[in-house]
């Protein structure tokens, strides 16, 4: 579903109250067509008012670590008019007949909710004043409320909500669209800073995340998968791990052949995840062949160089005549970009508990997307869905990685063969050889410029992965994405080849990889000309302003163009002369609905080694900030994020197997090369957006652009190697 529609669908609400111990229940539907013809849908949202005051909000959506347990609820109690300090936070079960959809995953949680959600509490506010003003016999326009209090000034009286919960629930809801809603001025919960909820639980080591799941009897296992995606067991030595201390039981399972789902393994379980590690260290497990054996990193950088020099499969977007253009310019660049598969590379592996009991199964998984996850679980073992039950638990950390739900059918499968409840924990080896990962990606470009320092040409051939004309999952690009519309004379062709390496989303999908190359080629073509690179991407975006439809395939370039001039601002870009092998560069990205502007400043040793000394970045992501605490977390992780991708990691794969196990072969961003990173948000007349993603695209192009302005280097590929940086 579109973003357009999944929008279009939120707006479909309308209230339902109910009793709940003795107060108020408060929830807003998110009808589908049947319901809106037969009548009210379950509920999507809800509330709770109990007689002593305390609200319970009930987050919907997976908390994967980017605060959104906190931010949804902070939108109803804006509304509701109630202290913070009073607001209780509870997790919802996976349930998509009560709460519709249920996922963390395109920095969406914003959009689709912040309007939908602040109508939930204003209602519930208008209801607990009608509750007051029916038991006061006054209008209930002369009520009004302050902090959990129904308030008549004319007569002083008062009523506390915990007073009013049992007779507002008696009382029709009021429609949603109807409810007025605050003036963003009396804000006192939205626009400040917020700590997240579990933020004390989690720093004084309370169980919260998967690993902490314990069940009564529970088992723990191990799933041992070949190397090779798909590879099928040939033999194993079953009775050496069964003969280990503490194992209970080891098995093979047969699986099938999407990479997505069950894959052939061996599974070992016992009575302490140690021994069922130890356990399958003697398994001697042997593989059947497979096709992808004969896959590896090199030999899809021939195939992809092979294509690239080839005519392209296919055109996704053309204006004007590139060909012409290229030939009557005076200054024209060509290159060509490389970036590698990444991981995901979570602190917390992939784990799950599952239980199978009386024909059911109960579920506990970090995952960021659990609907899918019951429907692949239901699939595969046979087991209607109504009869899976999903506890979403707190995830450490996913990136995209846990949009997949592999480890929740390898676990629900394992707990209904072994009979007993079984926590499944991968090693962390197994995490980083069987991810789904950032597709790597060849673009061949050509450009021209001219001496006013206006781009007039722009061709990319875009060699990726797929079949025919179905791209390979993530390694697509959208036939608009910029600077489609913005030059002339522009062309984007693509060919594709198959690939046997499962790929899927890795935080701002696509963007994060395709931004490194448009942007430093636009710094390419700037330096080509002798021009400022701002001057060149401001004239490059022009005075346009919305350039196609509103969404993610329209572009608004006076918002874009308005964070480039405020990061330059910022970073005081053309003002200084940096000291020798020190350089400042820029990049911007529009991303997930955000449009983000960012400059580094990175300084280059004598060896090579990079050091990158700031970061500033330049957001617009509409007229509200709902949590500037997490605001800032987001924004300022997406930064180290990137840095991290760009300075250190890269998948490879020899005999269509990853070569990388673990963080020392795979390393990431440690603190002490962690930079400040300094952040504004510009306030603009929009709806407000999310920030988990759209932050991190544009600090990979800008540090290699600093790095160019450092040393002269342009780096082509990812990540950075400090052998070409070196001093001659």
């Amino acid at each position: 579903m579109t973003v357009e529609a999944l929008t279009a669908a939120s707006r479909r609400t309308f209230l339902k109250t109910g009793l709940a111990a003795g107060g108020l229940m408060l929830g807003f539907s998110l009808a589908g067509r049947g319901a809106e013809a037969a009548g009210p849908a379950p509920l999507n949202a809800y509330v709770r008012v109990a007689p002593d005051g305390l609200i319970t909000i009930v987050s919907k959506n997976p908390e994967i670590g980017q605060g959104i347990k906190t931010m949804l609820p902070m939108l109803i109690a804006e509304e509701l008019d109630v202290e913070w300090k009073d607001v209780r936070i509870e997790q919802a079960l996976n349930d998509p007949a009560v709460y519709g959809r249920q996922f963390a995953g395109g920095s969406m949680a914003t959009p689709l909710h912040y309007d939908q959600l602040r109508q939930v509490g204003a209602a519930g506010r208008a209801m607990l004043i009608a509750a007051a003003a029916k038991d006061w016999g006054v209008p209930a326009s002369a009520c009004s409320t302050e902090p959990g209090v129904v308030v008549h000034k004319a007569s002083g009286r008062r009523a506390p909500y915990g007073s009013l919960a049992a007779k507002a629930a008696e009382l029709p809801a009021p429609d949603l669209k109807s409810v007025p809603l605050k003036d963003p001025k009396a804000y006192r919960i939205i626009g400040k800073p917020t700590p997240q909820y579990d933020t004390k639980a989690i720093v004084t080591g309370q169980p919260l995340f998967g690993i902490d799941v314990r069940r009564p009897g529970m088992l723990f296992a191990t799933f041992e998968k070949a190397p090779v995606f798909g590879a099928k067991v040939a033999s194993a030595d079953l009775a050496a791990a069964k003969a280990v201390k503490g194992v209970k039981d080891a098995f093979i399972v047969e699986g099938g052949e999407d990479l997505s789902g069950l894959l052939p393994g061996v599974a070992v379980v016992a009575d302490s995840w140690w021994a069922a590690r130890k356990g399958r260290d003697k398994l001697n497990i042997q593989w059947t062949d497979h096709p992808t054996s004969r896959q590896s990193s090199e030999s899809i950088a021939a195939r992809a160089a092979e294509l690239a020099a080839g005519k392209p499969q296919r055109a996704l977007y053309a204006d004007g005549d590139v060909e012409a253009a290229l030939k009557t310019s005076g200054r024209t660049v060509e290159a060509q970009y490389f970036y590698p598969f990444l991981h995901h590379a979570g602190l917390e592996p992939q784990n799950c508990t599952a239980e199978a009991k009386d024909g059911k199964i109960e579920i506990w998984a970090p995952t960021q997307n659990p609907e899918p996850g019951r429907q692949l679980v239901a699939k595969t073992l046979g087991v209607p869905a109504e009869d899976i039950t999903v506890h979403m638990i707190r995830c450490g950390g996913g990136f995209g990685r846990r949009l997949s739900n592999d480890y929740m059918v390898e676990a629900a499968w394992i707990a209904r063969a072994a009979g007993a409840p079984v926590q499944l924990l991968w090693t962390r080896e197994d995490d980083t050889r069987h991810g789904f990962y950032r597709p790597a990606g060849f673009h061949t470009l050509k450009g021209a410029i001219d001496d006013a320092g206006a781009i007039t040409a722009w061709n990319d051939h875009f060699v990726t992965f797929g079949e025919g004309e179905e791209f390979a999952r993530s390694a697509g690009i959208g036939p608009t994405e910029f600077p489609a519309r913005f030059i002339d004379n522009y062309r984007l062709d693509v060919s594709t080849m198959p690939l046997g390496v499962p790929t899927g989303p890795l935080r701002a999908p696509g963007s994060n990889a395709i931004a490194f190359v448009i942007q430093s080629f636009i710094d390419e073509l700037a330096h080509a000309a002798g021009a400022d690179p701002v001057d060149v991407r401001l004239k490059l975006l022009g005075d346009r302003g919305q350039v196609g439809e509103p969404g993610r395939s329209g572009y608004n370039a006076s918002r874009m163009a308005g964070v480039v001039r405020r990061v330059a601002e910022m970073s005081g870009w053309g003002r200084t002369k940096p000291p020798e092998r020190s350089g400042m560069g820029v990049a911007f990205h529009f991303s997930h609905l955000g449009y983000f502007a960012e400059v580094v400043r990175a300084a280059v040793a004598e060896d090579g080694a990079v050091k990158v000394e700031k970061v500033w970045v330049a957001g617009d992501v509409g007229r509200q900030i709902i949590n500037p605490f997490g605001a800032m977390n987001q924004v300022q992780g997406a930064v180290l994020d990137g840095l991290s991708q760009a300075l250190r990691q890269q998948i490879t794969i020899k005999d269509g197997a990853v070569v990388q196990g673990n963080y020392d072969d795979y390393p990431i961003l440690r603190l002490d090369a962690a930079p400040p990173v300094e952040v504004e948000f510009l306030t603009t007349d929009y709806p407000p957006t999310g920030l988990g993603e759209p932050a991190l695209p544009p600090v990979v192009p800008a540090l290699c652009n600093a790095i160019f302005a450092a040393t002269g280097v342009r780096l082509r590929s990812l990540p950075v190697d400090p052998a070409v940086l070196r001093r001659a």
